[in-house]
């Protein structure tokens, strides 16, 4: 391996110096090559008219004639089925009025 020559202290500040202002002026420089380049591009790009909203209907006639009828037949199982339940109410009552009527007639000897 080849061992590097002793440098002088002044001259490596100096030549520091020198390296840190020619690369402050390159820096410099590119980021006006990059604003340049980056500015060409953007008028190179050609101008796109907005995009049209698109406009969304409310649904057709059908949709809420389904939903119309879908409800009511809804509303008619539900009301059916309170009667169904209000009808074995009624049966279950006089079902039990007659057993116990027959079971206070069997307890008393008839």
């Amino acid at each position: 391996m080849e061992s590097l020559p002793p440098r002088r202290a002044e001259g490596d500040f100096g030549t520091a110096a020198k390296d840190a202002v020619e690369a402050a002026y390159n820096s410099e420089q590119l980021a006006l090559i990059t604003a340049v380049l980056t500015a060409q591009q953007l008028a190179q790009q050609p101008t796109q008219p907005a995009p049209q909203p698109v406009r969304q209907s409310s649904g057709s006639a059908g949709k809420w004639i389904g939903i119309g009828v879908g409800g009511s037949a809804l509303l008619l199982t539900i009301a059916v089925s309170a009667v169904a339940v209000a009808i074995s109410a009624v049966a279950l009552t006089v079902c039990l009025l007659v057993l116990r009527s027959l079971w206070t007639d069997v307890r008393k000897g008839k």
